[in-house]
């Protein structure tokens, strides 16, 4: 018995595609039907839920991703998630007069690594170009 559901059912004979949005999702589908590798269809999904979820997943946030390519022996680690400045140590945060790292505010700013990573990704493993 189905179940009512406001997302559509998408399916495939040769790979699948998940994301938190369906567009996405089907973006990511798109991306194998044509021909590309699930690491084709990861980055695809990543950009378009830049568009479609901007708040979860944008240009301007993290991204860690856990891999494991058949081929491979064992998993590798994409580590996009931010890090701190050049210019963010011990010595300029007291010299600002901080005895502690500011939770929020232009001190506490970190370096976006969610592009990176997508690029990361998309150079080492997989098949299409960027455009």
């Amino acid at each position: 018995m189905m179940t009512f559901t406001t997302r559509p059912e998408l399916s495939g004979t040769f790979g699948m595609t998940a994301s938190t949005h369906w567009i996405a999702t089907a973006v990511g589908m798109s991306v194998l039907e044509r021909g590309g590798n699930a690491f084709d269809a990861a980055v695809a999904m990543g950009f378009a839920l830049h568009v479609c979820e901007p708040h979860l997943n944008g240009p301007l946030g993290d991204m860690p991703a856990l891999i494991w390519p058949h081929a491979d022996a064992e998993p590798t680690m994409i580590c996009g998630q931010a890090p701190a400045p050049a210019g963010a140590t011990i010595a300029r945060y007291r010299a600002e007069g901080l005895d502690l790292i500011p939770g929020s505010g232009l001190l506490a700013t970190v370096i976006p690594g969610a592009f990176d990573a997508w690029m990361l990704m998309l150079r080492d493993r997989g098949t299409w170009p960027l455009a």
